[in-house]
């Protein structure tokens, strides 16, 4: 059977399934807080699972009076689930999402910028401000005006009574440090946390907890012969690369829809910025339909540099690192 090939495909998203999107992915279907097991030596995931499961009673059965009613004079409030890679903050929100009745909404930073893009702002709010839940997984700022559009946008949602709730590495007063010149957006940037209540959840990253170091580059006669499964890929690393800077980020889910298993012909570092956040949401789309992924090349512990590692970028490069390293042991399982 042919191998499928990402970089010959062009997925169209219209804006209905923008909005009818807005759920969680599929690696996250199942769970819920019963499901997310805290660690006896991390009180603070306990206590995330014991906060965010009030808020969803609060959700679903709103008190007459108090911070996060729907009416009146005093805007609804939210959670930011603050921590490192690995800890189950993403189990927590979408098991949040699971647990509270709709309309409701579930997407990461960028597919909420998209979603502005294609609908335009007004509409955006005007879809979304009827929602009891808007979740935002990944809170993670790629340039100072999509920061100032989410500020813009949760604020207005928080102010129609829609309930938030986030994700991300970054305390929300931290946001964009290291970055840019995050004393020029500081107004925005401390609205937008004072919106929320900050939750920690710490604990190491579960994804490496006793296993294996990630899995040596194989050859390309093993991608091949592992790229002739039904519904696997195989493309050369620096063609899918390319690819990717002639498609939105928010096309990257549909672009891997349907494939059983990407092989990455020849992986080498990335040198250049632009590419490597590209690559950070392939790896997260890839990471939520637990795609597993082969390459040849160097180890995928290798395609962001030092360099990239030790930027003001370099929280996501670790995730996607984490992320990519666990599809392919997946490949291996």
């Amino acid at each position: 059977m042919p191998a499928l090939h990402l970089v010959d495909r062009d997925p169209v998203v219209d804006a209905d399934e923008l909005i009818e999107g807005l759920v969680p992915p599929p690696r996250f279907n199942d769970v819920r807080f019963s499901t997310y097991r805290p660690a006896p030596d991390q009180p603070s995931q306990q206590a995330a699972v014991t906060a965010l499961s009030a808020f969803a009673e609060t959700i679903a059965r709103p008190p007459k009076k108090g911070l996060f009613r729907r009416s009146g004079s005093t805007p609804a409030g939210g959670y930011y689930l603050d921590g490192g890679f690995g800890v189950g903050k993403t189990h927590l929100l979408a098991s949040l999402w699971h647990a509270v009745p709709g309309p409701k909404a579930y997407g990461t930073f960028v597919e909420y910028t998209h979603l502005v893009g294609a609908l335009g702002f007004a509409e955006t709010v005007s879809r979304l401000s009827g929602h009891k839940l808007v979740a935002v997984d990944e809170f993670e700022l790629d340039d100072p005006g999509d920061t100032m559009l989410m500020t813009r946008l949760l604020g207005q949602l928080c102010d129609a009574g829609v309930h938030l709730t986030a994700t991300s590495n970054t305390l929300p007063d931290k946001l964009g440090e290291g970055r840019f010149a995050a004393e020029d957006f500081r107004r925005e940037i401390h609205a937008l946390a004072s919106r929320f209540q900050t939750l920690r959840v710490d604990g190491p990253d579960y994804r490496h907890q006793g296993l294996a170091p990630a899995p040596p580059p194989l050859g390309d006669a093993e991608l091949v012969a592992a790229a002739q499964a039904p519904g696997a890929s195989l493309d050369s690393y620096a063609d899918l690369t390319a690819k990717l800077e002639t498609l939105h980020p928010s096309r990257y889910g549909q672009l891997v829809d349907g494939v059983s298993s990407v092989q990455l012909r020849d992986v080498q570092p990335l040198d250049n910025q632009s590419a490597a956040l590209r690559w950070v949401v392939l790896i997260d789309r890839l990471y939520d339909r637990s795609i597993p992924v082969r390459a040849s090349g160097v180890p995928l512990d290798e395609i962001f540099t030092p360099e990239m590692l030790a930027g003001g970028y370099r929280k996501k490069y670790k995730r996607a690192t984490s992320r990519i390293l666990a599809l392919a042991r997946d490949a291996v399982s």
